[in-house]
């Protein structure tokens, strides 16, 4: 009867742990891409580029994406909308120094995949904590997953000022617009 009830309580710990196993998906770096836009508020105009994962992965459990995190290489910024050398050399050193990012003090930054929400056509709600400037603050945003694919696209926006980048934010005329927007696109 002893064994006959071991044996059951570890047959059920086993179909337990093999009904909720989570699987570890690292992303493709070579494949996988950051843009970043950020703008100017009163007028049209800002500036793009690209930054690098470092290094991410999914959690995915019973054949969705549940969680994940990321990690982005901030001294793998570069810009796109500038054509002279020097002018992206200027920008983007701007943008790593202690006006915005201060990339020497903080070399990367994490998003954290909490939770994920998901509707119809592979749609869903992610719930993530960013990391900048070692300020953790919640966000979400929607993305899509392409499961044939392996690949998840989303777009969105934060509010700059939260991460304390706050170089002429609410400046009259000249400002630049605390969202920072991005269009990211993952391959496993």
């Amino acid at each position: 009867m002893m064994k006959k009830n071991i044996l059951f309580i570890a047959i059920t710990i086993l179909s337990i742990n093999f009904s909720i196993a989570q699987e570890k998906l690292p992303i493709d770096l070579q494949k996988s891409t950051i843009k970043w836009i950020g703008e100017y508020t009163f007028y049209f105009g800002g500036h793009d580029g690209f930054i690098d994962f470092k290094e991410g992965y999914f959690i995915k459990e019973n054949d969705i994406i549940t969680g994940g995190e990321f990690i982005i290489d901030m001294n793998s910024m570069t810009n796109s909308d500038i054509e002279e050398q020097v002018g992206k050399d200027n920008l983007i050193d701007h943008l790593k120094n202690e006006d915005f990012f201060e990339v020497e003090k903080h070399p990367t930054a994490t998003l954290q995949i909490k939770k994920v929400e998901y509707w119809k056509n592979n749609n869903g709600r992610i719930y993530a904590d960013l990391t900048l400037k070692g300020i953790t603050k919640p966000i979400y945003f929607d993305a899509h997953f392409n499961y044939k694919e392996k690949e998840l696209k989303t777009r969105f926006k934060i509010d700059r000022t939260k991460w304390g980048v706050n170089y002429q934010s609410k400046v009259k005329d000249s400002a630049i617009s605390d969202a920072i927007g991005f269009e990211v696109f993952i391959k496993l």
